[in-house]
């Protein structure tokens, strides 16, 4: 299994690519035209994809079909980060439209 490389330094720094929300409108992903309802579509099709590799490759590890146990370890250990990853934005989305309902008028 090939381990992809993490990219440059400035994919780090605007891992997004979002600009910040202006007059004209929301914000949009630089280069692409998606935005920001787009960008979390495609991020939760992109978990939801892994927690499906998951399921297949510990089928194959129950039926005896698989043959190396540490590919079926790695899909797990990256669905079960990239959901917790999701819960954690969530609690963060939900926290900051509670406190934005808090303020004052």
């Amino acid at each position: 299994m090939a381990i992809s490389p993490i990219g440059s330094a400035s994919a780090i720094a605007s891992p997004l690519g979002v600009s910040p929300t202006s007059a004209t409108g929301p914000a949009k992903v630089e280069g692409s035209g998606q935005g920001f309802g787009d960008v979390i579509t495609k991020a939760l099709n992109s978990v939801e994809g892994l927690q499906n590799k998951s399921d297949a490759l510990s089928t194959q590890a129950a039926t005896g079909q698989l043959s190396d146990v540490h590919d079926y370890m790695i899909a797990a250990t990256e669905a079960s980060v990239a959901t917790e990853l999701t819960v954690a934005v969530r609690n963060k989305a939900v926290e900051a439209f509670n406190e934005i309902m808090r303020m004052g008028v």
